[in-house]
């Protein structure tokens, strides 16, 4: 008796789904190519031939040729460097501080804004607004604040009966960083603000109900319920956090130019030194490829788990 056979099904819906996306790429290649040519000439070429000069030796001079030394660049620069030592301090230590204190404060102030409370939407305007401003636009602002006879702070030591407590705080290489930090808190804080507020959006209200009804307390139900509900917006926070440290430049510059003494140097600031006001652009170029290494070590995790999250 002849049987009759069933063909079997042509795929699962995620093999033809698979399937889809290089229809879909080839699709949309046209609409991203312009932006993916200005993002490769403009962002990738600089930054692949900026690893390629740490292996010279090169003033910048269009007359100079560059000489190939290998890796003597970064002999120098991790054994006769001692700024770069001094910058890679700084660096670790203002990304420390930035994640310790700038995005605390986000934190809590996403929790308190989230409330229904009077003048809510203008309290979290108020203290968005810094973040939108240019860093040099901040540093220029606190410069004046800062200054030893007009600025706001002395003045306002001085009205108080404080004025002992007056201090050239961009100007003393043991509190110039913590005085610039404090800027940077100002600037900074609206970031994470905002990025807590949209994941405080996504806290199921139903748990939090059941947890209220079961007798938990405020404390209780951001331990239980809101903390890990937040997961996800907590890890962006911290890999954007740890990345916009890295690259800390533009403040710096405005208000100490990495002075005194060095006390304020970063290794973004750092690597300007070297290539543009040494004209060793070899010598800059493997402080920048450091800076760069250890941006790839945090930024790559987490596009691997953005991926992995797209899949699921």
């Amino acid at each position: 008796m002849a049987t009759e056979t069933q063909s079997p099904p042509s795929g699962t819906p995620q093999t033809a789904q698979r399937a889809r996306k290089p229809r879909r790429l080839v699709t949309a290649l046209p609409y991203l190519a312009p932006a993916l040519l200005l993002y490769l000439y403009f962002l990738v070429y600089p930054m692949l031939d900026s690893v390629r000069l740490s292996f010279f030796k090169w003033s910048g001079f269009r007359t100079d040729v560059p000489e190939f030394v290998g890796l003597a660049n970064y002999v120098r620069m991790f054994t006769a460097d001692p700024v770069f030592w001094t910058a890679a301090r700084n660096t670790i230590f203002w990304v420390i501080l930035t994640l310790a204190v700038p995005m605390v404060l986000g934190l809590l102030l996403a929790l308190g804004l989230n409330r229904q409370m009077a003048g809510r939407n203008l309290m979290r305007s108020i203290f968005y607004i810094p973040s939108v401003f240019a860093s040099i636009t901040v540093a220029a602002m606190w410069r004046w604040i800062y200054n030893p006879t007009l600025g706001l702070v002395n003045q306002a030591l001085e009205q108080v009966g404080l004025g002992s407590w007056a201090q050239t705080w961009l100007g003393d290489p043991k509190i110039a960083i913590y005085s610039v930090f404090v800027a940077s808190i100002w600037q900074a804080v609206g970031f994470p603000l905002v990025l807590f507020l949209a994941g405080l959006q996504s806290v199921p209200q139903e748990l939090v109900e059941a947890a209220k009804i079961d007798g938990a307390n405020a404390l209780q139900v951001f331990r239980n319920v809101t903390l890990p509900a937040l997961k996800p917006t907590t890890v962006v926070v911290v890999i954007l956090t740890i990345i916009n440290s890295l690259k800390v430049f533009d403040l710096i510059v405005g208000m100490t130019g990495g002075g005194p003494a060095q006390s304020t140097q970063v290794l973004a600031l750092w690597s300007y030194t070297q290539s543009f006001a040494n004209h060793q652009f070899g010598a800059g170029g493997a402080v920048a490829t450091v800076l760069l290494v250890i941006s790839l070590a945090l930024v790559v995790p987490y596009m691997l788990w953005s991926l992995k999250g797209q899949d699921k």
